[in-house]
Order: C-alpha cells, then sequence, then structure tokens
C-alpha cells in the first residue's frame, strides 16, 4: 500500500531517514502495542499527565506502523523519534491516542 497518511482512517506520519512513515492504529496493531505496554487507557492517563516514557511513544509508533520499509528498524525509529525532537512527534502521538479514546 502506497500514499501518505489518511486521516479519514485515523492515520498519522512520522519521518524516517528521509522517509514519510504512515501509522495506522487498526484493531492488531493496537491490540500488539496494548500487549507490549499494558491498557491503553492507562496509556492514555500517562500521556495526559506527562508521564509517557520514551520507549512507549516508540513502541506505540513501532505497532501501528502500516508498512515497514526494508531497513526500517524499531532502534531508527526511536532514533528518528529523538533526532526531530519530541514537539515533532507530538502530531502523530496525539492523532494515535485519539483514536484510542475515541475512535473513527
Amino acid at each position: 500500500m502506497s500514499g501518505g497518511a489518511n486521516p479519514a482512517r485515523g492515520e498519522a506520519s512520522v519521518r524516517v531517514g528521509g522517509a514519510e512513515l504512515v501509522l495506522r492504529p487498526s484493531f492488531a496493531a493496537l491490540v500488539a502495542a496494548e500487549g507490549e505496554l499494558g491498557p491503553l487507557l492507562q496509556l492514555v492517563e500517562r500521556a495526559g499527565e506527562g508521564r509517557l516514557a520514551l520507549g512507549e511513544i516508540v513502541a506505540l509508533f513501532w505497532h501501528c506502523l502500516r508498512d515497514r520499509p526494508e531497513g526500517v528498524t524499531r532502534e531508527a525509529l526511536g532514533e528518528a523519534v529523538v533526532g526531530g525532537g519530541l514537539q515533532a512527534a507530538m502530531p502523530a502521538l496525539r492523532v494515535l491516542l485519539g483514536q484510542v479514546v475515541t475512535g473513527r
């Protein structure tokens, strides 16, 4: 599948190594994230309290990647989030967490 993020599907995007990667909070992706991070509503609560860890953000992004280009690792995604600064990651994080709470 190609193309940019589709807001109507609750998608967001992040830039990794010059490529725009699409994050899609599908049921399967959110179940996988929840399996690693614990209940997603608690994740949303921690985010609202400013207690969301960098590793949690990267884990959520990793599980929600729509297509993983060859050579993009979870570590590379984490480095891209750090390299771009958390402020640059916030719009995508807000979209994903919004989908957890309100759905599409």
